[in-house]
């Protein structure tokens, strides 16, 4: 370049009097207003549009910040600046001051994701693991602030340079927030909104501390494993139905297809063990009078009557369930579908009476103690 191109170059960037910025793109957040050595005409106007905030920079400090509006730019309208630069009696030739035009408006539909599964300790299920993604929108509340902490002296400053940031950030305190939730592992999938909401609450402080406000967060979907979800699936299915009755259709299914399967090996065992089921549930229906005339056969051995299964009801939300065997009943107290304050009854029994005060259930509750010993 020649020396008259030069000095044409240095010309037409002192005087210009109009600082300016029409933003073209949908993505950037900063951009500094480029100058010849950053020099600024006395007087000159500074027209800040809606949506747009103008921040200028001394030497590295943070000077002045101009909201949407138009000014004239001299010692009234710049109050620090004259402050840093000892300016008492106002000035007329050129001043230096790096200008930045912040975008105030949202950003919306950023994406985020946990990039490795969250493993989760669930007190059904054990060590599981879950994925998670979603939505967010921000904008910038605190102009200065972030230039300062986060631009620094980036000429122009796209939403794509800070997304991953915010996305580490927000990954970490969702992590964080779903760990320390200690939720049954499939709430995280049936209350998104909630979970959305408190996630919010926890990450905008972050945000506010480099000057962002985080305006929208979304969780669009928790997923897990398949083979976890079908568990959790068939459990929630149990959980609803009642028991017994769920043991005599699969016990039926069951007994299908081994008849579907009659000549194979797998097909003669099930049969063989079908067979024994059936024939004990067939053994309660018998008429006692042909039991009776059976046992009159000389030289048979005939086993002592089955002894008769106790059958409990009891009540889980104000709603009569069962009837179901101790065992099932152990493993809905194992499970917490009841507890020991849950109401039970048994043939039997005058009233409805909590499990802790019935004498054979107290043992769901470990640490059997005898009674005293009898005095003499």
């Amino acid at each position: 370049m020649g020396l008259f191109d030069e000095i044409k170059k240095k010309l037409s960037h002192e005087f210009i009097d109009i600082i300016e910025w029409l933003d073209t793109t949908d993505s950037t957040i900063v951009h500094r207003f480029e100058r010849y050595q950053n020099e600024i005409k006395n007087n000159a106007k500074l027209i800040v549009r809606e949506g747009q905030t103008a921040v200028f920079i001394n030497e590295g400090q943070l000077a002045d910040v101009f909201k949407p509006g138009t000014y004239t730019l001299n010692t009234n309208n710049l109050p620090i600046l004259t402050t840093l630069k000892g300016w008492k009696y106002g000035f007329d030739s050129p001043f230096k001051a790096e200008v930045y035009f912040v975008n105030t408006h949202l950003f919306t539909d950023e994406k985020w994701g946990t990039k490795n599964p969250i493993t989760l300790s669930d007190d059904r299920f054990g060590l599981v693991e879950i994925r998670a993604f979603g939505t967010y929108a921000f904008k910038i509340n605190d102009p200065g602030k972030f230039i300062i902490d986060i631009v620094g002296t980036d000429a122009n400053f796209t939403n794509f340079e800070i997304n991953e940031h915010l996305k580490s950030l927000i990954s970490t305190r969702f992590t964080n927030t779903v760990g320390s939730a200690n939720l049954p592992i499939e709430l995280y999938a049936t209350n998104i909104t909630e979970l959305s909401e408190t996630c919010k609450e926890v990450m905008q402080p972050e945000f506010n501390s480099v000057g962002i406000s985080l305006e929208k967060f979304f969780i669009e979907n928790v997923s897990m494993p398949e083979d976890l979800k079908k568990e959790i699936f068939e459990y929630s299915r149990i959980d609803k139905l009642d028991l017994d009755k769920l043991t005599k259709f699969k016990t039926a299914k069951a007994i299908e297809a081994a008849a579907a399967n009659e000549g194979g090996t797998a097909g003669a065992g099930m049969g063989m063990g079908m067979g024994f089921v059936l024939a004990q549930q067939m053994g309660g229906m018998m008429n006692p009078a042909t039991q009776q005339t059976n046992t009159t056969q000389p030289n048979v051995a005939v086993p002592p009557p089955m002894p008769v299964q106790i059958q409990y009801f009891y009540a889980v939300n104000g709603q009569q369930m069962g009837p179901v065997s101790i065992e099932q009943l152990k493993g809905f107290f194992a499970n917490r579908t009841i507890n020991k304050d849950s109401l039970v009854w048994k043939q039997g029994m005058a009233n409805w009476t909590p499990l802790k005060d019935v004498q054979e259930l107290q043992s769901f509750l470990g640490g059997n103690t005898p009674p005293p010993l009898p005095t003499v």
